[in-house]
Formats: structure tokens, sequence, C-alpha cells
């Protein structure tokens, strides 16, 4: 990994691009990012810079995180993330990874939190086929229906796609283009859309495909 930031999705809008196509972006609240902790080999077995974003009243962190906070000469930050980049011989603590550290036709990984559904039924979770709604199918149209065989293996398999909880979860969506990149004010415009809510915590990295 070469770069690395940690953002706030803003929302979706769309720009045009210099031929007069619309492209539609999600607009990201990016850094600037200051390094709160660095980790090398030597100490702790690979070589990592800590990035942290937002700011956070000094007593809502505990004594511990103050105190690193503090020896980094860094105000309270409400996210931390670790990022093992490629050289980060180049980055100490204290300094600063802005936006611009990405330039327009970059292509980035975006990671954050999807949406939660709550608890759903197969068909939302599944995309389950409905049964059919007469011959006396009953007010079941929208059950799972048979989960398996009877009396061998006498039991329902892990893994079974069944109804429960849906989204909230971990996501990443992979290969996406920076169209415009607003240095002045820490935005950055990613074409396509990113996991999460509005206001929802992203981290943009250099994407692992070609």
């Amino acid at each position: 990994m070469q770069k690395g930031l940690i953002g706030k999705k803003i929302g979706m809008t769309q720009l045009f691009d210099e031929i007069g196509n619309v492209v539609p972006v999600t607009v990201i609240e990016a850094g600037p990012c200051p390094v709160t902790l660095k980790k090398t080999a030597e100490n702790d077995g690979y070589d990592a810079v800590q990035l942290g974003f937002g700011d956070v009243k000094a007593q809502r962190v505990n004594k511990p995180m103050k105190g690193q906070f503090d020896k980094a000469n860094v105000a309270p930050k409400k996210v931390l993330r670790e990022f093992r980049l490629d050289d980060c011989s180049a980055l100490n603590v204290g300094d600063v990874v802005k936006v611009d550290t990405f330039v327009p036709g970059d292509r980035v990984d975006v990671v954050g939190t999807s949406k939660g559904k709550g608890t759903a039924g197969a068909i939302k979770r599944w995309n389950f086929h409905r049964l059919k709604e007469s011959h006396g199918t009953g007010p079941n149209a929208r059950h799972a229906g048979s989960l398996g065989a009877c009396s061998d293996p006498s039991r329902v398999f892990k893994g079974k796609k069944l109804a429960g909880h849906l989204g909230h979860e971990r996501v990443t969506i992979q290969n996406l283009d920076v169209v415009k990149v607003d240095a002045e004010n820490n935005l950055i415009a990613i074409k396509g859309a990113v996991p999460g809510p509005r206001g929802g915590i992203v981290v943009i990295r250099d994407t692992v495909k070609a």
C-alpha cells in the first residue's frame, strides 16, 4: 500500500467530465489525518503508521489514549486506523496526511460499514423466490420453505440461508476512480457508490487490483 486516508461520507452528487458526460460520484471529507503512532518491525513485528481523524474532547478519551496523543503532540482524535504502507519511514509521528495525497485518475479501494437493515426475511436477505400464492399454500408466501432432508441427516446444516440480521458489516468496494480532489476543503470525489450512510466513516486506500 502506497497511500491511505480516513474520511467521512458526505453524500452523492454528479459531475461532468471534459466531454460533457455525467459522472455519478460520492463526496468524502478525507483528512487531514495526523500520524498518532508509528510501528516498526523491530518493536512490533511489522511496519505501519496509525492515522487519526475527527477531533474529540479530551475528556472523551481514556488515560492511556490521552497519553498517546500527548506523546505525539496531537489533539485527541475520534477515529484511529492503521495503514501498512510500503514506505513507512517517510512519515513520522506528528506529520499530517492530507487529501492531496490522492490525485484524479488514481484507483482506490473504499472500506466502510454498510447500512444496517435490522432483522430481515429470506427474500430480502438472500433474494429467495416467493412460494406459490394459490392451491393451499396459505399465508406463507414469503417464508423460506423446506430447510433440508428429514431423517438423514436429521439436522439443518450450518450456513443455511435463513432470515436474520442484515447489513451493518464491513464492506470493501474495489477499483474505484478518483474524479476530483479539493485540497482546500479536504474533499475527494470518487466515482460510484461507497458503503455506509451519510456521515459514516470510510477508509480510502490504494487498490489491490492492477
